[in-house]
């Protein structure tokens, strides 16, 4: 072999053994999250563990929760009150058990923290589910909902490592007249977290009902929203039986036609397809049949009607 082959060959050999060691930097490259000085949004710091094992990395990185960031402009995401009670594993997932002073969070306070705590453990291999619990009963969101199994595809991440906590909106909602019989439209300022859809940002507005007193309520407030999705224009919402419940004095039309007008207000959606359960052979107050797309009603809403209202509370997901 020449000189000349054996120095092109060293070369390549050279080069294979960067690559490599590269790849083994970036394979056993982690993260520690925190939150922002001003509480707007979870951030990172680059972290070399001591651990090797999947057990062992979730024990070494929950044991970091109690630990300041070293960059100053970063805090810690868990509050002082906030005690972790115990946590354990199975297959994939963590559970972790909490004390009640998770409740005492401000709502954005706890979808930065939940952020946080999903991010930081799914970047174990193997680790792909976390679960919350506070004293043994599954952690419910501000609708008593079960928040359930989290992923870190729950979480809008955006450049730079770093996540939105939450933002301002407008949205156009159709609650109804006094009469009870048509519908006005309102516009509704909310702050809400960016890990919520904005088909779901609709409904659980339409569910907790306006604050001013121009329009009144289309929905019972416990009907529960068991998911919302959209497929090629059409918007798919499924209640609980709760929605089929009229506490309120309203034409059959009018709750129907609350969630379908505001939904269409969206970019995307032309058509709203509504369950119960998941079925559509449902007849609504023996006068409207789900088993069909609705689309936009506008002689249901009443003439020359704008109402403006703001909400100041954090909508989460």
């Amino acid at each position: 072999m020449t000189k000349l082959k054996i120095g092109i060959l060293c070369a390549v050999l050279a080069l294979i053994m960067v690559g490599c060691e590269k790849e083994e930097v970036e394979e056993s490259t982690y993260h520690m999250y925190y939150i922002n000085k001003e509480e707007t949004k979870v951030v990172s710091e680059g972290y070399t563990p001591k651990s090797a094992e999947a057990s062992d990395l979730v024990e070494e990185f929950l044991s970091k929760l109690e630990e300041n960031p070293e960059n100053t402009d970063y805090k810690k995401a868990k509050p002082d009150e906030v005690k972790l009670q115990g946590y354990s594993i199975e297959a994939s997932q963590v559970y972790l058990t909490f004390n009640e002073g998770y409740y005492k969070m401000s709502s954005v306070a706890e979808i930065l923290f939940r952020t946080a705590m999903v991010r930081m453990l799914t970047q174990i291999p193997g680790i792909e589910f976390v679960s919350f619990y506070i004293n043994d009963q599954p952690l419910t969101d501000a609708n008593d909902n079960v928040v359930g199994i989290m992923t870190a595809a729950n979480f809008i991440e955006n450049t730079g490592d770093e996540i939105n906590s939450y933002e301002r909106t407008n949205l156009t909602l159709y609650y109804a007249n006094e009469a009870g019989n048509k519908l006005i439209e309102t516009s509704v300022d909310v702050v809400y977290s960016t890990n919520i859809s904005t088909e779901k940002l609709v409904i659980e507005q339409l569910i907790q009902g306006p604050t001013s007193d121009q329009v009144y309520p289309t929905l019972p407030p416990e009907t529960k929203l068991l998911s919302v999705s959209t497929s090629d224009g059409v918007c798919y919402v499924n209640f609980d039986e709760s929605f089929l419940n009229h506490s309120y004095e309203l034409t059959e039309s009018v709750p129907v036609y609350s969630v379908v007008n505001s939904l269409l207000e969206l970019s995307g959606i032309t058509r709203v397809q509504i369950l119960i359960n998941g079925e559509t052979d449902i007849t609504y107050r023996e006068a409207i049949n789900f088993n069909t797309l609705f689309e936009r009603n506008l002689d249901i809403i009443e003439n020359n009607s704008i109402v403006t209202e703001g909400k100041e509370d954090i909508i989460d997901e």
